[in-house]
C-alpha cells in the first residue's frame, strides 16, 4: 500500500539536491527537536533560522507573519528627544478638548465621533512634535492623510496651537454661518488646514499611495526636488476591509516608495463591533502587507508588558497571545483580574504559575492600558524604523484600545462608534486621570468648558517651538503665489477651425492630436500629464509612445518586442506618460496628485485622464467627489463616449449616463463637444481658467469632463459668425440654419430648432435635410456643447432673482426669437437634455438612447433607441402635428415610409 502521508513526486522541490545525506541530516535534527523538545521548538527554530537566512540575504520566501509582539524589543528603543512630560500634557489637552468639542456639539445634534481620536492621540502627537514637516521650510513638506474620524483630535491641537478659537470649535459640524468646521477633512471647506480628504473609506490609502508615487514622478522629471517629502497615511483596521485600501500594496513595494508610511490604528474595532472577532486583524494585515513586499512594523504592547515576557521562558505567553481573538482581547479590557487569571492564563500550566507572579494591578495595567500605540517611546521607535527604512514602503501596525482615557463607559464597547457625548461625571473623571488643571466650578450650567493651558504656557511654547523647528504648523494646506502658465500658442487650436476637409475624423482623435501639440510647447509643454489605464492604443496615442516615454522609475531594463517600429513602447525614468495598467482606480489617483501639485508642491501640472467614458464616472464618481473636494484642476476626457457608437462591445460598455453622473459634481464642468474645433475651444479656456487668467469671478479650482467618440466622421470648419466660441464654451450656439445649410425649404415652411449634442449633431443634420426634401419643414440645428452647464447658468440666475437681481439665463437668451419648436436629441439618456427644459420657452422635446446597451451596428442601435436621423425626422413631425403646422397624417406616413 501507499503510504497516504509520504510527499508525492508531483510535491516534490524541482531543485536538485546536491547532497542527499546532508539534507536528510537536516530533517533528522529538526524530528528530534520536535519529539524531545515538543513542535513549538521545533518552529521556534525554523523561524529564527529562517530570520538568520533573511538578514544574510539568502534567496528564500519570507515569513509573512511573526509573533503577536512588537518587532522592534524594549532593549532596541531609541530615546525620545524632546520633553515627554510636555508631550504628555499636550496630548491630555487633546484629547480634553476633542471630546468637548464632540459633546458640546452633541445639542444640536449634528454627531461627532470621539473614540478614534481616543485611540491615536499619541500616534498624531508623536507625529507632529518629532517627524511630520511643514511647509514653511524648504520643500514641499509633508503630505498627511488623516483619518477622518480622528479630526475632533486635529481641530483640538490647532485650538492649543492658536490657530483655531473657542467659536471654531463650538461651530463644529455647523458651517453655514461661514465660520465652522467641517466633520471631516475636507480642503474645499477648510482650504488652509486640510490638504487631502480621506473620510470616503478606502481611497486615503489608494491615494496617498499615488500620492508618493507622484512626488517620485516629479523628481524623476526634474520638475521638482520632492526628496524631503515624506507621505503619511492614517488609517483604520476596519477601513482595510475596502478594496480600494490595498489595491495599490504592490505598486508601492514595486517602486520602492521609501517616502511612504502606512500607520494603521489596530484598535480592532469597526463601527459596529470587532474587525476581525474570530480572528487576529494585525497578523492578517501583517501577512498582506508583507506579501505586497512592504515592511511591517508591529507596535502592539506598551512597556507594562515587558514583565510578562521576561517571565515567558517556555513562550507559552506569546503562543497564547496568538491565539486570543480580537473580539476576546476587547473582552478583556472590560472585565476583572479575576476573569483574565481564569480566561486568558488559566489553560497553560506555564501560564498559571505565571499569574501566580503577577498582581491584579499589574494584570489589569496590561490588559486595560498597555499598548503600543499608547506609548511615546514605542511609536516614536515605530516612525523612526519606517523613515530610516529604505528601499520598500513601510507600515506601522499599531495596537491600541478605542475610547482609551474616556472611562468605563467608553472603551472597547462595541458601540462607542456611535457615542457622542460624556457626562459631567465622566468629563470629571477623564479630568482625574489625565490631571488636567481643570474645576468642578468650571463646568458652568452642566456645560463642559474647554481647555487652554495659556498661549505663553509651557506646553503651547514647546508645541509651537517643535513646529518651527519641523517647517511650521501641521497639517497645513498652501497654495504659494504663482505666474499663471502662459497660453500655448494659438495655431494648436487655431489649426482645427478650418475642418477636415474629406477626411474622416473621430473627436477623440482630435483630442489626441491636439494634445501632441500641446506638449511640444515651450512653456508649458512639459506641465501635461498624459494619464491612461491600459488603453492608450484604443485612443491612438501609441504615437506618444517614442516621444514622451513611460514613467518607469527603473527606465527600461529590456529590449522592447517593437523597437524596430517608429512607435514602440517606450518606458523611461523621466517619461511623461503614466500607462498604470487595467485600473481606473489607481488612474484617477494618479489624476487626483496631479491636479493638485499647484498647492502641494507649487508646482501648476496640466493632467488629462482618458477612459472608457463607461469606466469613469460609473466606477469611479467616489474618486471625482474626492477630486473636486481636494480642489484638483485637469481634464477627464471620457473617450468612445455614447450608447451607441462602441458597436459590438454591449451592455456593461455603453455608456448613456456618465454626464448624468458628472452633473452631480459641483466642480465638474461636463462637456459633450460634437466637432474637433468645439474640443479644441473647450480645452483652450479650460487652460485659461484652470491655469491662466481667470475672469473675475470665476473659480478656478474645477475640472472638465469631455465626451470624445471613436466614431470617424467628417470635422466641419467653424462657423464664421460672432458669438460661436462663447456658446461652445457656454454650451450652446446655432451650427446652421436650413438656409444657411443649403437647403431651400417652401416659402413659410414649418420651421423647428433641432439642438444635439456629440455624435448626435450628425444624426440631426441628415434629419435637418430628409424634413426639408421629404416633408418641406425648415430646421435650424444647434450644438449644445454641455447641457449642464447651461443648466448651472439657469440655476445661477434664479438664485439671483431670489436675491431680487434679473438675470436671463443664457439658454433663453440664445433661443430667444428661435421658431418653432425645440426637439434636443444625444446619445445619452434623455435625462441629459432635458436638463434644460424649463428654462426654454419653447415647446420643449427630447430623444435619448435610455436603458441598457446592446451588441449591434451603430445604425441598428440607434434605430432600437429611436434616435436615428429617421426617428428624429418623425418625433419633429409629431411635435409640429401637436401644434397644427403639419398634418397629423405625415406622422404615420413617415413612421411607415422609414419602417418605425
Amino acid at each position: 500500500m501507499t503510504d497516504p502521508n509520504a510527499i508525492q513526486p508531483s510535491e516534490l522541490d524541482q531543485l536538485p539536491d546536491r547532497d542527499p545525506e546532508e539534507t536528510a541530516e537536516w530533517q533528522a535534527s529538526l524530528d528530534a527537536v520536535t519529539k524531545a523538545a515538543g513542535p513549538h521548538r521545533a518552529a521556534y527554530l525554523m523561524r529564527r533560522t529562517l530570520e538568520r537566512a533573511e538578514g544574510a540575504g539568502i534567496a528564500l520566501p519570507k515569513l509573512l507573519e511573526t509573533d503577536y509582539v512588537n518587532s522592534i524589543p524594549t532593549s532596541a528603543e531609541p530615546a525620545v528627544p524632546g520633553d515627554e512630560a510636555l508631550e504628555q500634557r499636550i496630548t491630555a489637552w487633546n484629547r480634553w478638548n476633542a471630546a468637548a468639542m464632540v459633546t458640546r456639539g452633541s445639542k444640536y445634534g449634528v454627531g461627532g465621533h470621539i473614540a478614534t481620536f481616543a485611540s491615536a492621540a499619541w500616534l498624531y502627537e508623536t507625529g507632529f512634535n518629532h517627524f511630520f514637516k511643514g511647509k514653511e521650510a524648504d520643500g514641499s513638506g509633508d503630505q498627511l492623510y488623516i483619518q477622518g474620524h480622528a479630526s475632533p483630535g486635529i481641530y483640538a491641537r490647532a485650538f492649543l496651537d492658536g490657530r483655531l478659537n473657542e467659536e471654531q470649535l463650538d461651530n463644529f459640524r455647523r458651517e453655514a454661518g461661514g465660520n465652522g468646521l467641517p466633520s471631516y477633512p475636507h480642503p474645499r471647506r477648510l482650504p488652509w488646514l486640510w490638504e487631502f480628504p480621506t473620510v470616503s473609506m478606502g481611497l486615503g490609502p489608494l491615494s496617498a499611495i499615488y500620492q508618493a508615487r507622484f512626488n517620485r514622478y516629479l523628481a524623476n522629471r526634474g520638475i521638482k526636488d520632492t526628496a524631503g517629502s515624506h507621505v503619511w497615511a492614517f488609517l483604520g483596521d476596519g477601513e482595510m476591509d475596502e478594496p480600494e485600501s490595498t489595491a495599490a500594496l504592490a505598486l508601492a513595494a514595486r517602486e520602492e516608495l521609501d517616502n511612504l508610511t502606512f500607520v494603521i490604528n489596530c484598535n480592532l474595532q469597526r463601527l459596529d463591533g470587532p474587525v476581525r472577532a474570530n480572528f487576529k486583524i494585525v497578523q492578517e494585515l501583517e501577512a498582506q502587507f508583507r506579501g505586497a513586499g512592504w515592511n511591517v512594523v508591529k507596535t502592539l504592547w506598551g512597556t507594562a508588558w515587558d514583565e510578562l515576557f521576561r517571565l515567558d521562558t517556555t513562550g507559552a505567553l506569546v503562543r497564547r497571545l496568538r491565539q486570543v481573538p480580537d473580539a476576546q482581547i476587547q473582552t478583556y479590557q472590560t472585565r476583572d483580574a479575576a476573569y483574565i487569571r481564569q480566561d486568558f492564563f488559566g489553560g497553560d500550566p506555564a501560564l498559571v504559575e505565571m499569574a501566580k507572579l503577577l498582581s491584579d494591578d499589574k494584570i489589569l495595567e496590561c490588559f486595560h492600558l498597555s499598548r503600543g500605540g499608547h506609548e511615546a517611546r514605542k511609536v516614536f521607535a515605530a516612525y523612526k524604523a519606517a523613515v530610516e527604512h529604505k528601499g520598500a514602503p513601510t507600515v506601522i501596525l499599531a495596537q491600541t484600545v478605542k475610547g482609551h482615557t474616556l472611562g468605563e463607559g467608553f472603551a472597547s464597547k462595541n458601540a462607542n462608534h456611535q457615542m457622542k457625548k460624556l457626562s459631567v461625571d465622566e468629563f470629571k473623571n477623564m479630568r482625574d486621570l489625565l490631571e488636567l488643571p481643570i474645576k468642578d466650578s468650571d463646568f458652568v450650567d452642566g456645560v463642559v468648558p474647554y481647555g487652554h493651558p495659556g498661549a505663553d504656557s509651557p506646553e503651547v511654547r514647546y508645541l509651537q517651538e517643535r513646529r518651527a523647528a519641523l517647517g511650521g504648523p501641521a497639517p497645513a494646506r498652501r497654495v504659494h503665489p504663482v505666474a499663471p502658465l502662459p497660453a500655448p500658442a494659438e495655431k494648436a487650436f487655431a489649426s482645427f477651425d478650418k475642418g477636415s476637409g474629406s477626411q474622416n475624423v473621430a473627436t477623440t482623435m482630435a483630442f489626441v492630436r491636439l494634445v501632441k501639440d500641446l506638449v511640444r510647447d515651450k512653456e508649458t509643454g512639459k506641465r501635461w500629464v498624459p494619464i491612461v489605464p491600459d488603453e492608450a492604443r484604443t485612443f491612438g496615442m501609441e504615437s506618444l509612445f517614442p516621444s514622451l516615454g513611460i514613467y518607469s522609475p527603473k527606465g527600461q531594463t529590456y529590449e522592447p518586442v517593437d523597437r524596430d517600429q517608429l512607435m514602440y513602447y517606450k518606458e523611461a525614468k523621466n517619461g511623461q506618460i503614466l500607462n498604470e495598467g487595467i485600473t481606473e482606480a489607481g488612474s484617477m489617483a494618479d489624476f487626483i496628485a496631479a491636479s493638485t501639485s499647484y498647492a502641494t508642491h507649487g508646482e501648476a501640472m496640466i493632467p488629462f485622464y482618458i477612459f472608457y467614458s463607461m469606466f469613469g464616472w460609473q466606477r469611479t464618481a467616489d474618486q471625482m467627489w474626492q477630486l473636486g473636494d481636494q480642489l484638483g484642476r485637469g481634464f477627464l476626457v471620457g473617450a468612445t463616449a455614447g450608447r451607441t457608437t462602441l458597436t459590438g462591445e454591449g451592455l456593461q460598455h455603453a455608456d448613456g449616463h456618465s454626464p448624468v453622473i458628472a452633473a452631480t459634481n459641483p466642480a465638474a464642468l461636463s462637456y459633450d463637444p460634437a466637432f474637433a474645433y468645439e474640443v479644441a475651444t473647450i480645452v483652450k479656456d479650460g487652460l485659461r481658467r484652470m491655469y491662466g487668467e481667470a475672469a473675475p469671478g470665476e473659480d478656478q479650482n474645477v475640472f472638465y469632463y469631455l465626451t470624445v467618440y471613436n466614431e470617424p466622421m467628417p470635422q466641419p470648419a467653424k462657423p464664421s459668425v460672432d458669438g460661436v466660441d462663447e456658446g461652445i464654451v457656454k454650451g450652446l450656439y446655432r451650427f446652421n440654419t436650413a438656409e444657411s445649410a443649403g437647403i431651400t425649404p417652401p416659402a413659410n415652411a414649418p420651421r423647428i430648432q433641432l439642438l444635439g449634442s456629440g455624435t448626435a449633431i450628425h444624426w440631426a443634420l441628415k434629419a435637418q435635410v430628409l424634413l426639408a426634401e421629404e416633408w418641406g419643414v425648415a430646421a435650424d440645428v444647434w450644438s449644445a456643447t454641455s447641457w449642464s452647464e447651461l443648466r448651472r447658468d439657469a440655476l445661477e440666475a434664479d438664485e439671483a432673482l431670489l436675491r431680487g437681481e434679473e438675470r436671463v439665463p443664457f439658454v433663453r437668451q440664445a433661443l430667444q426669437g428661435a421658431e418653432g419648436p425645440v426637439l434636443a436629441v444625444s446619445d445619452y439618456m434623455r435625462q441629459v437634455p432635458d436638463q434644460i427644459a424649463q428654462w426654454v420657452e419653447q415647446d420643449w422635446s427630447s430623444l435619448g438612447a435610455d436603458g441598457f446597451g446592446l451588441s449591434d451596428t451603430r445604425e441598428a442601435a440607434r434605430r432600437h433607441f429611436g434616435v436615428d436621423a429617421e426617428s428624429i425626422v418623425v418625433a419633429a413631425l409629431a411635435q409640429l402635428a401637436r401644434r397644427g403646422e403639419v398634418k397629423a397624417a405625415s406622422v404615420k406616413e413617415a413612421r411607415e415610409k422609414y419602417g418605425l
